[in-house]
């Protein structure tokens, strides 16, 4: 790397050379030592002044000069919990394709996601690893610019926000998983039904509610908004809005919750007010973590294909570095699972099959489920995330 002193880019650009570390330091107005630190991930340098030397960087295209080196043989995959049930889904999926090809992975828990725009991602880009999966996360623009800048491709799993122009993302069919869930109870005869979702603005909550009221609609049915909670993905959350909505006069026959931490939070709210699931309320959840067999009774939820999605976000990054034309936007299919928490409304019991009640109920156990694949050609028989 040259050392010596500062060169304007203009000058650079006629000749013909590759930007210098002093190229970046002028146009950025700071040291060179300034924008050795900045490359190299190093913590005390000003905000306002990191945001200049990245600006630089990204005008001069400091890192498209192939002198700059190798890339480690490494991929970076960042989550907000290690302790989340899917988490071992999603490592299950992304090491499958990595260590196929002699690759490592570096797995790095961030609590708060606006850390990936600062520790974290500084001592990312001085790894210059082969790419990074982001999951559960914010794909700001400066995120994304500063990984285009040195080169690193970085694909985002079911993202929080709306991810920029070119940045890749991999997310499920949120809005058919929330469109048959529904349609599952409203099959079923249920014309009252709540459903508690996820924080507002983020993707994955607006499609899956999208997918409710579209539901609704086509069955003729109104969206009342005295029957939408809204929270976070979390057990608590699912409790205190499950009880509001159990307390109301006209109560609802079923809930969707749109996650399956929600969904946990409703079966506590029904056994604090002595309401039986599902024979007097129906319950869908979103997610199929692992406890979802296991709870008393087995939920009827909606699968993610959380191993398939990170293995498609680690491919990506592959195919990108190979010079492979790759879709930047993967959506992957859900799968309606049935099992034994959901049932015909109490005045409609009667006039069912009992055994369409809960599939096959006099086959209960964790073990047993019933999946539908979600699509045009689901049979329309009664008894399916932070």
């Amino acid at each position: 790397m040259m050392l010596g002193g500062a060169v304007s880019s203009k000058s650079s650009s006629q000749s013909g050379k590759n930007p210098t570390l002093a190229d970046v330091a002028s146009l950025a107005g700071v040291s060179i030592a300034t924008v050795s630190k900045v490359i190299n991930g190093k913590s005390d340098v000003a905000a306002k002044t990191r945001e200049r030397v990245e600006e630089a960087i990204d005008q001069l295209g400091y890192f498209k000069s192939d002198r700059i080196g190798t890339s480690s043989n490494l991929i970076e995959l960042a989550l907000q919990h290690l302790d989340n049930p899917w988490t071992l889904n999603l490592l299950d999926g992304a090491a499958e394709v990595a260590s196929s090809r002699g690759i490592r992975l570096v797995l790095s828990e961030i609590g708060d996601p606006r850390l990936l725009s600062t520790t974290w991602l500084d001592e990312v880009l001085a790894r210059r690893p082969l790419g990074a999966i982001l999951i559960f996360s914010n794909p700001s623009a400066d995120l994304s610019r500063r990984f285009a800048s040195r080169r690193i491709p970085a694909v985002f799993v079911d993202p929080w926000g709306n991810p920029v122009l070119g940045t890749m993302s991999v997310q499920s069919d949120n809005w058919s998983g929330g469109l048959f869930a529904t349609r599952h109870l409203i099959e079923l005869g249920h014309q009252r039904i709540g459903t508690i979702t996820g924080p507002d603005g983020v993707m994955c909550s607006i499609a899956r509610l999208d997918g409710y009221r579209t539901a609704l609609h086509e069955a003729g049915l109104e969206s009342d908004p005295r029957l939408i909670r809204q929270g976070q993905f979390s057990v608590a959350d699912g409790e205190r809005f499950a009880m509001e909505l159990l307390n109301l006069d006209n109560r609802p026959t079923a809930i969707f919750a749109q996650s399956d931490f929600l969904a946990m939070g409703v079966y506590k709210a029904a056994k604090h007010l002595g309401i039986s699931i599902p024979d007097e309320l129906s319950v869908v959840g979103f997610d199929d973590i692992q406890t979802a067999a296991f709870m008393g009774p087995a939920l009827t939820t909606i699968h993610q294909p959380l191993t398939e999605m990170a293995a498609r976000a680690a491919k990506m990054i592959l195919d990108t570095r190979s010079g492979k034309a790759v879709d930047p936007r993967a959506i992957l299919p859900n799968t309606l699972v049935v099992r034994e928490s959901t049932c015909p409304p109490p005045n409609r019991i009667a006039q069912v099959n009992p055994a369409a009640c809960l599939g096959l109920s006099s086959q209960k156990g964790p073990g047993r489920s019933r999946r539908r694949p979600h699509g045009p050609e689901e049979p329309d028989t009664p008894c399916h995330q932070v």
